[in-house]
């Protein structure tokens, strides 16, 4: 039988498809595990994304859900079985570093892995010292502040068209997540990528007032900003159940931001070969969850 193009496609694409890799995302509910999933299906990739509650998780289609939790490594083996790329989070839900990753990483040579992407999770990591001691081609992505935390400010901005903050004139160079999921995704699926370590900035430096005018603006209408004291924000973040070392460390980090928190750098578009997204760009696409 001859083959019509739409045959020949087909089959190109059956084929194509069978030499796909498969990427196994932990975190993959998380704010930037999403995008990690995202952009490997969008280069084409198989994806499997690890989460605590797969009945639970909702992902693209094509996405394979499985359950396990990495800080139960046993429970892995089945999930890692034909996984060619690993990311790793280094953190567990509640700010508590893993310790894991021995046996994460055993398990994940054991299972044929070739490529390990860790999200940096701003300190001191066991995992992430045991992946970078291993024998995997690995690369660790430090990303500085997400601009996805702003979704904090959405519901006083939504209730009261206000946002409390502290220290309103620090700088912040924050990145899009979007962006941080696009580099861990080259890192896995391109050569070139094993032993290294990309922090990652966006494309300006902003203080909490110039976000605050970028949000106004997207929304399209005026918010407020209050300066809290080092107090009251401590105390809000105790209301929101943090422990006193983490309300300390983010303190600290808000107060004296490092040179690499507010100094931009071009990774984002060395790495991905397209402009990093802007604080503007990130507004834009979230305005309606400040409405």
């Amino acid at each position: 039988m001859t083959k019509t193009p739409q045959h020949q496609n087909a089959h190109e694409n059956a084929h194509q498809n069978a030499h796909q890799d498969l990427h196994l995302v932990a975190g993959a509910t998380g704010t930037v595990g999403r995008e990690v999933v995202r952009e490997l299906l969008e280069r084409g990739q198989r994806v499997r994304a690890l989460t605590r509650d797969a009945s639970k998780a909702s992902f693209p289609e094509g996405v394979e859900a499985v359950q396990g939790d990495l800080r139960e490594p046993a429970g892995l083996k089945a999930a890692l079985e034909g996984v060619t790329g690993l990311h790793l989070i280094t953190f567990s839900g509640a700010y508590e570093p893993l310790a894991t990753g021995p046996e994460i990483l055993a398990l994940a040579r054991a299972a044929g892995v070739r490529r390990v992407t860790v999200l940096n999770g701003g300190g001191p990591s066991p995992l992430e010292d045991a992946v970078r001691a291993g024998e995997l081609d690995w690369t660790v992505v430090m990303p500085v502040e997400f601009m996805a935390n702003s979704l904090e400010w959405a519901e006083p901005v939504r209730a009261e068209g206000t946002v409390r903050a502290p220290f309103i004139d620090r700088v912040s160079a924050l990145v899009h997540e979007g962006d941080i999921g696009a580099v861990v995704a080259v890192a896995l699926t391109e050569d070139g990528h094993a032993g290294q370590e990309y922090l990652l900035t966006g494309p300006q430096a902003l203080t909490v007032t110039e976000k605050v005018a970028v949000l106004a603006e997207a929304r399209g209408g005026d918010i407020a900003l209050v300066e809290l004291t080092e107090e009251e924000a401590a105390a809000g973040m105790r209301a929101e159940g943090h422990d006193e070392s983490t309300i300390a460390w983010l303190l600290d980090v808000y107060k004296n931001t490092p040179p690499e928190g507010r100094t931009v750098i071009d990774t984002v578009p060395r790495v991905t070969g397209r402009p990093a997204r802007t604080y503007t760009d990130w507004a834009r696409e979230h305005a309606e969850s400040f409405q």
